[in-house]
C-alpha cells in the first residue's frame, strides 16, 4: 500500500539510504499556480539538523520538480518530485546488519520477508514523510488560496509540561514548536537533558484547522473523523488520536456532552449572515457534528511515542536467536516531535484536499 487517499492519489518511492525520495501525486487540478519557495520552507520544518532537539543528519533537501508543473502551474497530469539524498551514511549500521533492533521494524520484516535493509528499518524509517510533506505543501497551498484554509499543529504537551495559554503566531519561533511561550523554555530544557542522558522523550501533538470547508464527509466508512485518524496513524511515530474531547467524554453524561446551540450573530459578529449557528464556546464536538465538518475549527491530539533509537546499551537477539548486547552509534532524534508538526499538518491538508474532490466529482 504506497498509494493513498482516493481522488487525490499520492504514491511514495523512497527508502532512507537509497539515491532518492520520490513522490508522485495525482488528480490535482490543473491551472493552479504553485510556490516553490512554500515547498522548500515546509521541507525545511521536516528536514533533521534543525536544533539539538532532533537528529544531526544533513540533508538539504533540495527538490526537482519532473512532471505535472509547468510554468509555475499545475497540467493536470501526475505530478513527480524528486529529493536526492545526499548525506546517507550506510556504514554507521554495519554492528546491527544481524541484530534485531528493540522496538524496530527489523525483526518483523525479517519474519515477513526473509530479507530486510539493515541499514535503517526500510520503509519504516522516518525518511517516508519527506515525501509526504512534498504532496502536503501543494494540497496547504491549494486549501489556503481557495477557502483561506489554514492548518496549525504544535507540540502540546512534552512529559508533565503542556502547552495551556496557546498563541498560534509563536509556533515557529522556539526549537519545540509548541504555541505556549512560557512553557516552551521548560519543553526545551527537558528534551536537552533527555538527550544528554542518551534517551528520548514522547509528546502530544495538537492539531487545528481554522476556516475548514464545511460538510466534508462520506458516509459510513470515509467519515472525516475516520480518515483523519487514518492520516495521523499512519504516520510511523503515532500512538494514538482523539478529536477534542476525546476520551474525556467518559466523564460527561449525555446533558452536558450536548451542548446546546447559540444564534451565531448573538454569540459573535463575524457569523452573522454566514451561518445560522454555532456550538457552545466548549467544543466538545471539534465542531464535526455527526461526521460532518461545520465552520468552526476542528481540533485534534495524536500521541507521539519516544523515538525508538537511543545511545543507552540495550538486549536483543541476533538472526540466529542468541542473546547480545549492542549500542547505537548514528544520529537519532531525541525528541521528534518538533519535525512531526510540519507532517501532521501536511496529513490533513491532504486528507481535506481528496474529500474536497470526492464532494466536489458529487454535484
Amino acid at each position: 500500500m504506497n498509494t493513498f487517499w482516493k481522488l487525490l492519489k499520492i504514491t511514495t518511492f523512497w527508502e532512507s539510504h537509497w539515491v532518492a525520495v520520490w513522490v508522485v501525486i495525482d488528480w490535482f487540478p490543473a491551472g493552479f499556480e504553485i510556490d516553490e519557495n512554500f515547498i522548500k520552507s515546509e521541507l525545511d520544518r521536516r528536514k533533521t539538523g534543525q536544533s539539538r532537539l532532533v537528529s544531526q543528519r544533513k540533508e538539504a533537501e533540495n527538490f526537482e520538480i519532473v512532471s505535472g508543473i509547468f510554468e509555475g502551474k499545475t497540467t493536470g497530469h501526475p505530478i513527480m518530485i524528486i529529493i536526492y539524498n545526499s548525506n546517507a551514511k550506510s556504514k554507521d549500521y554495519d554492528n546491527v546488519k544481524n541484530l534485531f533492533r528493540p522496538n524496530h521494524a527489523d525483526l518483523t520484516y525479517h519474519q515477513k520477508y526473509w530479507i530486510r535493509d539493515y541499514r535503517w528499518g526500510w520503509r519504516s524509517s522516518a525518511r517516508e514523510t519527506t515525501s509526504r510533506v512534498l504532496a502536503g505543501s501543494l494540497a496547504k497551498q491549494f486549501l489556503k488560496e481557495k477557502f483561506n484554509t489554514k492548518i496549525f499543529a504544535y507540540t502540546k504537551q512534552v512529559w508533565k509540561f503542556i502547552a495551556k495559554n496557546i498563541d498560534l503566531s509563536i509556533i515557529e519561533n522556539n526549537t519545540i514548536r509548541t504555541a505556549d511561550k512560557e512553557i516552551a523554555p521548560k519543553m526545551i530544557k527537558l528534551v536537552e537533558e533527555i538527550a544528554s542522558n542518551w534517551d528520548t522523550i514522547w509528546g502530544i501533538i495538537e492539531c487545528r484547522v481554522k476556516n475548514p470547508l464545511k460538510n466534508l464527509w462520506e458516509p459510513t466508512f470515509w467519515k472525516i473523523k475516520a480518515r483523519l485518524a487514518d492520516a495521523m496513524l499512519s504516520i510511523w511515530a503515532v500512538q494514538g488520536f482523539e478529536y477534542w474531547a476525546g476520551f474525556d467524554v467518559v466523564n460527561e453524561t449525555g446533558y452536558s456532552y450536548n451542548e446546546g446551540f447559540i444564534n451565531s450573530a448573538q454569540s459573535s459578529p463575524q457569523w452573522e449572515g454566514v451561518c445560522d449557528f454555532i456550538h457552545s464556546p466548549n467544543n466538545n464536538y471539534s465542531w464535526i457534528l455527526w461526521w460532518i465538518t461545520t465552520w468552526e475549527d476542528i481540533i485534534f491530539r495524536i500521541a507521539v511515542k519516544p523515538t525508538s533509537s537511543i545511545y543507552k546499551p540495550q538486549k536483543t537477539v541476533d538472526i540466529d536467536w542468541n542473546s547480545v548486547d549492542f549500542q547505537m552509534k548514528w544520529r537519532h532524534d531525541p525528541c521528534i516531535l518538533p519535525r512531526v508538526v510540519p507532517i501532521v499538518e501536511s496529513m490533513v491538508a491532504l486528507v481535506l484536499m481528496d474529500l474536497y474532490l470526492i464532494d466536489r466529482s458529487k454535484r
